[in-house]
């Protein structure tokens, strides 16, 4: 009930966010729950300064941060009523609404980051983008948010035995909670915006996430190791609400797509440099950074990836990104991991 009062309070405020201005300049709201300081964010101001510039003015994009209009699940319930435009989500977040999605956050089922790109530029990833228009939601583009691992207060991740008893935050993600669990440890789905606190009380050990969350998240003020184990290579997803698409006419779609689609390679720039200046940064803060032995995390792993045999829609995607090729590296001959 207070949710459905929240969703009704917002859409009264923003009920004309596609509709045009007196001025003839379509408005559109895009808000999300990451930082100003944060790479994605940066990518998608990049995105709608495009958008002004294709449009000469006749378009814009708003960009409201850090949770300003809700959390991500609230964001995407605003989204199916119309009241923003666009938002961007991890996909972990986005398989409650769209299931088939989930297969992005199953443990290491990309093999490398080559792979990863090549599955989600391709039709596969065109296919996933397009699942969630029956919830009137439907996906722009992904954007890079590299690999998560686990980060701890106490005690460093070495090998998945140290996983066990430990409570550790995850997405309101099903497929995140099998993973968590499947480790040995025992995963507790809280907000990003709760997140901090929940660490500072001990309501949870640690957390699993990329490096520049890590950062600009302030997290590694309490969580003192770090242990770059990749289980997941779970994207971001830009969304834009199909109310509002189906308001957009033939030359603003083109425009926004047009900006979407070089925001892409713009976005994985930016992800990388922040990548090596994150992990740089917690570093000199006095955070342990850790390589373990990927193996163990693999094997102990595997069953998670086999135990959706029976769901024969996802077992199929699942066999089918394994089947996609991937030129080797040049210099070593073999794909990277990523």
């Amino acid at each position: 009930m207070k949710n459905y009062i929240y969703l009704l309070l917002i859409g009264s405020l923003m009920i004309l966010s596609g509709c045009r201005s007196e001025s003839k300049v379509r408005t559109l709201k895009l808000a999300h729950g990451l930082p100003t300081s944060h790479p994605v964010h940066e990518a998608m101001v990049f995105m709608a300064e495009q958008v002004e510039k294709k449009s000469e003015g006749k378009m814009r994009i708003d960009v409201y941060p850090s949770q300003q209009l809700g959390d991500e699940r609230q964001c995407l319930e605003l989204l199916q009523i119309g009241s923003i435009a666009i938002t961007k989500v991890s996909a972990g977040v986005l398989e409650n609404f769209a299931p088939i999605i989930r297969v992005l956050g199953l443990p290491y089922v990309f093999r490398s980051k080559e792979h990863h790109f090549k599955v989600l530029d391709g039709p596969i990833g065109q296919r996933l983008l397009e699942s969630p228009q029956k919830y009137l939601l439907r996906g722009l583009c992904f954007y890079d948010a590299g690999s998560r691992s686990f980060y701890t207060k106490d005690k460093p991740i070495r090998t998945p035995e140290d996983l066990n008893g430990l409570k550790i935050r995850v997405m309101e993600s099903k497929t995140a909670t099998e993973m968590v669990n499947g480790l040995g440890g025992s995963a507790t789905p809280i907000s990003w915006g709760e997140l901090y606190s929940s660490l500072q009380q001990g309501v949870v050990d640690g957390a699993e996430n990329n490096p520049p969350s890590f950062y600009t998240s302030r997290h590694y003020e309490i969580c003192k190791y770090y242990s770059i184990n990749e289980h997941t290579a779970v994207p971001d997803v830009l969304i834009i609400s199909t109310i509002i698409w189906n308001q957009l006419n033939d030359q603003e779609k083109k425009w926004l797509t047009e900006a979407v689609e070089e925001s892409v390679p713009y976005e994985r720039k930016v992800w990388e440099e922040s990548v090596a200046e994150s992990l740089k940064k917690v570093q000199e803060a006095g955070v342990e950074v850790i390589y373990p032995d990927k193996e163990p995390f693999m094997e102990k792993l595997a069953p998670v990836l086999e135990s959706y045999k029976d769901d024969s829609e996802l077992y199929e995607l699942i066999q089918e990104i394994r089947a996609v090729k991937v030129e080797p590296d040049t210099v070593s001959g073999e794909e990277t991991l990523p």
